[in-house]
């Protein structure tokens, strides 16, 4: 499906760094394969957060600088194949996003859904995986972050007043010093607290996959976008999260 010019599915950044973290960005671009034209969407409508998270990768990369972690991101769009979907599910390759019709994913057949697959998903989590695998075999402790970022307001709802929030699932060994820290950090911020979603194996793949099965420590960060659209706004959470990172590291 991709063309020999076309990037590759996934980007590594600093895969030799020595800092504990490995970190993830599942919706780091907006980027749509020639082969599927622009999936019968404007180029505006891609750029929205149907496309990708908005300004995701700015705060991953800058994170990765900052603490010396090798960060892994996926080349193309969610609505391409949603990397952080159980490949199988009918939201990995949606029909509608927020709203919108998205005519280049109606009617796929097993065929198509399986050279996604192929091209893309299994790629990017083999990656990941990989590199996990390393680290355990180096007896290295690893940390596993995925940062993502949301909406201000939602479709049909009323605003989120969140900038920031932690997702996790039953294992808090991660979320909730990081939690204690960012409200200790400015308690008039509201933090939130699995909002505006939560990490489960029915609606999340990565975090689930490489984390939660393999058992070590892991957490996804959501950013209210208004804060990261910009380059500065996306180094600024990064900057912070880095140092909270760093005060409870000893800790963990």
């Amino acid at each position: 499906m991709l063309r020999s010019h076309e990037p590759p599915p996934y980007e590594i950044v600093r895969p030799s760094a020595r800092g504990r973290v490995v970190l993830i960005c599942d919706h780091a671009s907006h980027r749509v394969p020639e082969a599927l034209g622009t999936l019968g969407i404007s180029g505006d409508e891609l750029l929205t957060h149907i496309g990708w998270d908005i300004g995701a990768a700015d705060v991953a990369r800058r994170l990765s600088e900052l603490l010396d972690a090798t960060l892994i991101l996926a080349g193309y769009s969610r609505l391409v194949i949603d990397e952080n979907r159980p490949p199988h599910v009918p939201s990995a390759t949606p029909i509608v996003s927020g709203g919108i019709r998205i005519p280049g994913n109606e009617g796929l057949d097993d065929a198509a859904r399986a050279a996604r697959v192929e091209t893309f998903h299994r790629p990017y989590h083999t990656a990941i995986a990989g590199l996990l695998d390393d680290r355990a075999r180096e007896g290295r402790d690893v940390v596993l972050i995925s940062i993502h970022s949301f909406t201000p307001e939602p479709l049909h709802g009323t605003p989120r007043p969140w900038p920031i929030s932690m997702l996790y699932g039953s294992d808090t060994r991660l979320a909730h010093p990081l939690l204690a820290a960012l409200r200790a950090d400015d308690p008039s911020m509201p933090v939130g607290d699995n909002e505006p979603y939560r990490v489960s194996e029915e609606t999340d793949y990565a975090v689930p996959v490489h984390g939660v099965r393999r058992g070590i420590l892991h957490t996804a960060f959501e950013l209210r976008q208004d804060g990261v659209a910009t380059l500065s706004g996306a180094h600024a959470w990064a900057e912070r999260i880095a140092r909270l990172y760093r005060s409870i590291e000893p800790t963990l």
